[in-house]
């Protein structure tokens, strides 16, 4: 059986017991899931499981990976920290357990569930055509979460869109419905991962129709849709749609000011600059462990530090808190510690308002609209310093001068949010590490074999049709 066919027949919906190996799975799942989907009573609960199976592999390693292979990041190098491969540059395609396998595994997993509702929703629509408005929500969402995974994927297994001049080299597997266990599954290009991403937020924007979708940011809505579609077409450099998106994402919601930009982070608020979060009630995220205060496996390095101490007023310090024993900067985006342990909401942020701001600054930037690129920045700048916006001056004046600022103020906006390797090889940096990095690994070069992860070994050895990470 192949590896992702393996991962796709555990069906994370029914809970199959006393199976004495993957094949009994397999053909339990095979006859259960159509009985699963009989009925709309099976949809509404799949569309739940989907979204669980999305925060699993955001709450494990997705998000610590792209900060931890950065230049933001100190990692505590004794003991058994589960990042310290990724940290030192010698990911190893045998590592099953950790980012490697992890990323792949679970995010597989997420994929196939979404697929399912995907599958099955025409069926539920010729069935239950009075239920045709709920199923057309249903449909927009699943399509908002595929996309998603595969996003995710390819930034994490392949190199940037502009790696090539075309986006024509090895992404990661197209999967629009499941295998059967005589598929080989093989890599799609850059640019056709990237295609099917946009082709899929752009029918979930249409499902939606005139309707914005969910009140709640912890589900997919069409504010949310903007928001991955401003920021795939960063990735893919088209500035012009980057812009628009952007500007429809910010023009759906507000951004978060004062308090409220805090309470974002340190509170379980609902009505947040979140464009699309996801819910953590009463999760137990590896990225909590990760980034405890009283012992953490991460915090923010020096070169991080020093450039959120460039201002002593900035709002973005009080996300942060100093360990006098460790002598270390640890993140409370995620610990929400005022909570009672009954209470927990480890959520984790994907798409914020603050984020389109800096997408639509980026993009303008490129347009050579450097007045509007400036005047994006400013309004950030004055929220983070609590200033008006007329208090606030920006001395740059070149397109290069803009750009290295912008670079700036997404590292200090977005730090612990998964996003630094990334704009790190998007834009073609070097990464480069301050002198007291506890890692052996000072810098990488631009390009580099090892900006991604490896394809995992058990992959490697099950389907024929898989081509490996090069170096790897």
């Amino acid at each position: 059986m192949k590896y992702i066919k393996t991962i796709i027949t555990v069906f994370s919906f029914i809970l199959v017991t006393n199976c004495d190996s993957f094949l009994e799975v397999d053909q339990i799942g095979k006859s259960s899931i159509p009985v699963f989907f009989s009925d709309m009573d099976g949809i509404r609960g799949a569309l739940p499981g989907a979204y669980s199976s999305v925060y699993k592999y955001y709450g494990e390693e997705l998000v610590l990976y792209p900060d931890v292979a950065g230049d933001m990041l100190q990692l505590v190098s004794v003991g058994d920290n589960p990042m310290l491969s990724q940290y030192n540059y010698n990911s190893n395609p045998q590592d099953e357990l950790t980012a490697v396998g992890g990323i792949w595994t679970d995010a597989n997993e997420a994929l196939v569930n979404v697929n399912n509702i995907l599958e099955y929703q025409p069926e539920l629509l010729d069935a239950f055509p009075e239920s045709a408005d709920e199923l057309r929500i249903i449909k927009a969402e699943a399509l908002f979460l595929r996309a998603l995974i595969h996003f995710d994927l390819v930034r994490v297994y392949a190199q940037p869109y502009n790696f090539t001049a075309d986006a024509s080299h090895i992404g990661v597997p197209v999967i629009l419905k499941t295998p059967s266990s005589d598929d080989n599954v093989a890599r799609n290009t850059v640019k056709e991962v990237y295609t099917q991403i946009i082709k899929d937020l752009k029918e979930s924007e249409t499902l939606y129709g005139d309707e914005t979708g969910s009140e709640s940011s912890y589900y997919a809505s069409k504010r949310a849709v903007y928001g991955l579609l401003a920021r795939a077409f960063l990735y893919t450099e088209n500035w012009t749609e980057a812009v628009s998106y952007s500007t429809l994402a910010i023009n759906s919601t507000p951004l978060a000011e004062g308090q409220d930009y805090l309470d974002m982070f340190l509170e379980v608020e609902d009505d947040d600059e979140s464009l699309f979060k996801l819910n953590g009630k009463l999760k137990s995220p590896e990225l909590i462990s990760f980034y405890n205060l009283q012992s953490p496996l991460g915090y923010a390095s020096e070169k991080l530090m020093n450039l959120l101490d460039e201002n002593p007023d900035d709002l973005r310090l009080q996300l942060l808190e100093f360990n006098s024993g460790a002598n270390t900067y640890g993140t409370l985006k995620y610990l929400k510690e005022s909570l009672p342990i009954a209470e927990k909401y480890y959520n984790i942020i994907v798409l914020r308002t603050s984020e389109m701001y800096l997408i639509r600054a980026e993009a303008n930037n490129n347009l050579d609209a450097l007045t509007e690129a400036i005047t994006d920045v400013k309004t950030l700048l004055a929220r983070n310093y609590q200033k008006d916006v007329s208090e606030i001056t920006i001395t740059e004046n070149t397109k290069e001068a803009v750009a290295a600022l912008i670079d700036v103020e997404r590292t200090k906006e977005l730090c612990f949010e998964g996003h630094r390797l990334y704009d790190l090889t998007r834009t073609k940096q070097d990464m480069v590490r301050d002198a007291s990095t506890s890692s052996n690994i000072k810098e990488v070069l631009y390009p580099n074999s090892m900006f991604i992860l490896p394809i995992p070994q058990k992959e490697m050895d099950v389907n024929t049709g898989m081509i490996q990470n090069e170096d790897y």
